[in-house]
């Protein structure tokens, strides 16, 4: 890969590198985004003449914790997310001084539902199929009950007759928001949970929070980890289903097989159209206060978002990302360093 650096970047980092005492970006965060990050990192470190940057997990939430803490060489520049920042947080970073954030969307990923390889055949869910065998509460026989749930086959006679254990992503992660809006609070609504909980005094406010709630008798286990520890989880219970994100899936079919949500497999062409129900954008969040005083940190978020490198004939699509439509923007909006509140 060859990398041209002009005069101009070459005086700014020049520049930058006496202002700073430390000369490496450090990035924290989502550990969806994670590998894409890594192989950005290295390829950047092979290819420019900065340090490699530091990548590191920890999930969306405690990245963003980490990145709201204020700002100087002692806090992180850059916040990898598989959500987009929230209210609070952009609250909690201006509390602390971190008033200038530039939002860097790379791409789409989608979050697929997979078992062991040679395990029982969880071809097809629906959202209302999660929410039956997750929820602690369920509709039965017109009424809202505990859940009595312990088969997959106990309310969908298509589903294996085994018994129910899923993992699922720990709340720190981007992908449980996700997982909780596109999957289980459909699957409220969809087996009229959602209105039982109405038409039983609760307001709809609470109603939308209790439809979030996962059950706590041992059948929904949360994974604060990474991927690799709900794989680990999976490996050890040959009836259990996983939430992977569809790129570490797809490294991984040797191992899993995946299920479709709603009729549609979750591919990047399923994703890319629009088709595949559970998909969401991939964000990292940069600290432009750091900009010019972090040495290679513009020059990372723009090699990270070029066509050679987040486009769909570049090593991250091969990873598994799906390329955004609108990656020129992006592009321009690094280049510009625009802040979310310019965008408003």
């Amino acid at each position: 890969m060859n990398i041209k650096l002009t005069a101009s970047v070459l005086a700014i980092a020049a520049a930058a590198t006496s202002a700073a005492a430390r000369d490496n970006v450090q990035v924290a965060g989502s550990s969806t985004v994670l590998p894409y990050a890594s192989i950005v990192a290295e390829a950047f470190g092979e290819n420019f003449d900065f340090p490699t940057p530091v990548v590191e997990s920890g999930g969306s939430s405690a990245g963003l914790k980490r990145f709201c803490q204020g700002v100087g060489e002692e806090h992180t520049d850059i916040a990898n997310a598989s959500r987009a920042i929230r209210e609070k947080e952009i609250a909690a970073c201006a509390e602390n001084g971190v008033t200038d954030i530039i939002e860097v969307r790379i791409g789409y990923d989608g979050i697929v539902f997979a078992s062991q390889l040679n395990g029982p055949a969880y071809t097809a869910f629906t959202p209302s199929d999660l929410f039956n065998a997750l929820a602690p509460k369920v509709v039965k026989d017109g009424a809202l009950v505990d859940n009595p749930y312990t088969k997959w086959s106990d309310f969908n006679a298509d589903l294996p007759s085994e018994e129910i254990l899923a993992f699922i992503p720990g709340t720190k992660h981007g992908t449980r928001e996700v997982f909780e809006e596109k999957v289980i609070a459909a699957g409220c609504e969809a087996t009229g949970a959602l209105e039982a909980m109405i038409a039983s005094g609760m307001s709809e406010d609470d109603a939308e929070d209790a439809c979030l709630a996962v059950r706590t008798d041992g059948r929904s286990v949360d994974i604060d980890g990474d991927y690799t520890e709900t794989l680990a989880s999976i490996d050890a219970n040959a009836n259990a289903i996983g939430v992977f994100g569809l790129a570490f899936y797809e490294n991984n079919t040797d191992k899993l097989k995946v299920a479709t949500m709603s009729g549609v497999e979750p591919t990047t062409e399923t994703i890319a159209a629009g088709d595949y129900p559970v998909s969401r954008p991939l964000y990292f969040y940069i600290k432009k206060a750091h900009i010019g005083v972090i040495p290679g940190l513009k020059e990372y978020a723009e090699f990270f978002v070029s066509d050679e490198i987040a486009g769909p004939d570049g090593p991250l699509a091969e990873y598994g990302l799906v390329s955004d439509p609108e990656l020129a923007a992006t592009q321009a909006k690094v280049a510009d360093e625009v802040t979310m509140n310019e965008g408003m």
